[in-house]
């Protein structure tokens, strides 16, 4: 199937359109809300919206799945999410050619997303579950067993729709917990098809999906039903549904935005460090919660950097995703476009502010913006101070390295942050000093599958990945036994 353009995936809908998955039925409840295509502005297909009702069935489905879900031998639901795998790179084209509609980036991009999906799936299913042993002695045995909670509720933003997706899946079953998951009312399209495809590698009820409004979040929040919920998303929503879910007392993993600092050390090469620079901070025109938000550069290197970086963005093609050429996106979505304009406006406006590349919106239909390079701001900025979730970057000039780690750790996020240098012993001493989730040398942006990933402070609450991120899903109890002693 050749879906090589907008007008051939809006077609492929309409002849098979997107539906819900609940307790192993699709299901075409209740007219949603338009998906637009962010190259166009113009809406491409239509989502089905799922009703309160709708989320209670598939909430009672999970319910009702989930004991014989957890009975079920390790091995053979690692079995089910390999297969599960394996249907991610068997619709890979479909799957990408879905989310470049409705997510805007360019189709070889979004085939990377389906399918580092399905890589971080194996490798997760792969991480042991046994009892932990953490004592064995006269005083006695102590073990710390682990079982699934119940039901997860998950919720994925419109960013990496699946690539976000998939692991909250993952997580939830691979522990004995069922799942409802609901997308982003922006991107449903490519997460729904995935359920559609998945429907028979599970038992009814394991896995459920269902697209709907901001409401439906909501409802998902303050469902009795639900035991867990896991949130990738802004500050503004973890707050929200940490208060909402406070009724009753829902176990939570909040993965929240993040203003990620990379600092620049005096020794840097900049002619090797530029490029990766540039595509940590621009990955998928900005939006991802882990990109490169403020880089601190050292004075004596600042222009050469900016240079090199200004260079780059005017060299980058801006396009449409399904054009071959184009090697980034639009912005997903009409509001965070018009955030991110405001943002530059308000650059503009600031004294000794200089745009060394773009900080333009292209005129006509979609949600373009020029990747943009700015110097001369400080703190007490939208764009130094707030995550933008947009293609621009701020280049910040910095004396001492003591001051760079402390202009890092400013603010109320602590998503990531990185060090750039030839000196590794000199970057695991400030890595150290750095208030973050995750700390990279030399590198921006990525999970490892075996490697927990979480934020400090307002970014987020609990993990995802590692043997840390699975057991997030599960309860934990100590059992208490009596010292081993010698058969009379």
């Amino acid at each position: 199937m050749d879906l090589l353009s907008a007008q051939a995936v809006s077609s492929y809908l309409e002849r098979s359109p997107a539906l819900h998955l609940v307790d192993g039925v699709l299901l075409d409840e209740g007219p949603g809300d338009d998906v637009i295509d962010p190259a166009t502005g113009a809406a491409c297909a239509r989502g089905p919206g799922a009703s309160r009702a709708l989320l209670d069935r598939a909430v009672a489905a999970a319910a009702r799945a989930q004991p014989a879900w957890a009975a079920t031998p390790v091995e053979q639901r690692r079995a089910a999410l390999l297969a599960l795998a394996g249907v991610l790179r068997e619709s890979a084209d479909i799957l990408a050619a879905l989310l470049t509609l409705e997510q805007g980036r360019p189709l070889a991009r979004t085939r990377d997303e389906v399918l580092r999906a399905a890589t971080l799936l194996e490798a997760v299913v792969q991480i042991g579950l046994d009892p932990d042993l953490l004592r064995d002695d006269a005083r006695g045995r102590v073990f710390m067993l682990h079982r699934a909670l119940g039901v997860v509720g998950a919720i994925a933003p419109w960013n990496v729709p699946v690539g976000l997706a998939v692991p909250k899946i993952v997580h939830a079953l691979y522990t004995g917990n069922t799942i409802v998951l609901k997308p982003s009312p922006y991107t449903p399209l490519a997460t729904l098809k995935l359920g559609e495809f998945a429907r028979d590698l599970f038992p009814p009820g394991v896995l459920n999906i269902v697209a709907g409004s901001n409401a439906l979040g909501e409802w998902m929040s303050i469902h009795p039903g639900i035991d867990k919920l896991s949130v990738t998303g802004s500050v503004a929503t973890g707050k929200k549904v940490m208060a909402s879910a406070a009724g009753n007392l829902k176990r939570l993993t909040l993965e929240l935005g993040g203003n990620d600092a990379a600092i620049v050390l005096p020794d840097a090469r900049i002619d090797e460090v530029a490029p990766a620079l540039f595509a940590a901070a621009f990955v998928n025109s900005g939006q991802v919660c882990m990109a490169v938000k403020r880089l601190f550069v050292p004075a004596a290197l600042h222009d050469e950097l900016c240079d090199a970086l200004s260079s780059l963005a005017r060299r980058v093609i801006v396009g449409p995703g399904f054009d071959p050429a184009s090697e980034l996106g639009p912005v997903q979505n009409r509001p965070q476009y018009d955030a991110v304009r405001r943002v530059l406006d308000d650059t503009r406006s600031r004294l000794g502010a200089q745009l060394h590349a773009g900080g333009q919106a292209r005129p006509g239909g979609g949600y373009f913006i020029e990747p943009t390079v700015v110097s001369g701001l400080a703190e007490g900025c939208p764009l130094v101070d707030e995550e933008t979730f947009g293609p621009v970057l701020p280049v910040l000039s910095y004396r001492t390295e003591n001051e760079a780690v402390e202009r890092a750790n400013q603010g109320r996020l602590g998503l990531g942050a990185s060090l750039w240098t030839r000196d590794i012993d000199r970057a695991r001493q400030l890595g150290g000093r750095l208030i973050a989730g995750t700390v990279w040398v030399n590198r921006h942006v990525g999970a490892d599958a075996e490697v927990p990933f979480g934020g400090a402070r307002e970014s987020g609450i609990g993990q995802q990945f590692g043997r840390a991120g699975l057991l997030d899903c599960m309860q934990s109890t100590a059992l208490y036994l009596p010292a081993r002693t010698e058969a009379v």
